[in-house]
């Protein structure tokens, strides 16, 4: 079946080039130009495959529109479209529960492979209460906790564990410092980022062929981390 995807935008031109180029490429396009119309359909029918949602909407910000959404489910994936390119945007919309963020103008091309990313991600959603996830040569055994890169266990400690499993868990989406920290350490992480760039670190040089050019862990320059095999739009 085709994927079903919902356009939230007010900006008729670009309504247009995203059903145009969506169609083209075999999904099926819905549109909302306000933010509650597109709660409305939300709640009136399946939920869509996954948002395509601008921030600077007529009516609510999209941030609030991702926020009630995020409040009742954690799919569909998001991907932001804003013209609110400051990394505090990035970061305030990602930590709402935003799965990806794309800065206009934006080339087309992009927005594909982001999509793609994004439904990737929701489609792995059911492995996590899987007994073992294997991506590639490496493979995580949730019971024994225990972390196998091409069939030769990798001693990881408890935290780093931990820090792999969630990434893993949410892979292809981005999580912020912040999240990261929360789920990690549990409490307010404000004064202990260095510790979560120490422990990717730490990770990178156990599970990486090159932690210098990493395969699966890429950081998003001042925003966060993500799981991924290969990601092309990564900052290291």
């Amino acid at each position: 079946m085709r994927k079903r995807i919902l356009v939230v935008e007010d900006e008729k031109e670009i309504v247009r080039l995203l059903q145009r180029s969506l169609t083209t490429h075999g999904y099926e396009v819905q549109t909302a130009e306000s933010g509650e119309s597109a709660l409305a359909i939300l709640e009136a029918q399946p939920p869509p495959d996954a948002l395509l949602l601008d921030l600077g909407l007529p009516d609510i910000s999209g941030l609030e529109v991702c926020k009630r959404i995020r409040a009742q489910s954690p799919l569909p994936p998001i991907i932001v479209l804003s013209v609110r390119s400051k990394e505090r945007d990035k970061v305030r919309a990602l930590d709402l529960g935003a799965d990806d963020y794309i800065a206009k103008p934006f080339g087309i091309n992009e927005v594909l492979a982001r999509l793609r990313v994004a439904l990737r991600h929701a489609a792995y959603v059911p492995l996590q209460r899987e007994a073992v996830i294997t991506i590639g040569p490496l493979r995580l055994d949730l019971n024994q906790q225990l972390v196998f890169l091409n069939e030769q266990e990798i001693k990881l400690t408890p935290t780093e564990y931990n820090l792999l499993k969630i990434l893993i868990e949410n892979r292809g989406k981005i999580l912020t410092q912040q999240v990261l920290l929360r789920q990690v350490w549990g409490k307010d992480p404000s004064q202990q980022t260095h510790y979560l760039h120490v422990y990717m670190s730490h990770l990178r040089r156990k599970i990486e062929p090159d932690p210098l050019h990493p395969r699966f862990l890429h950081t998003l320059s001042g925003i966060g981390y993500r799981f991924q095999e290969s990601d092309p739009e990564s900052e290291e």
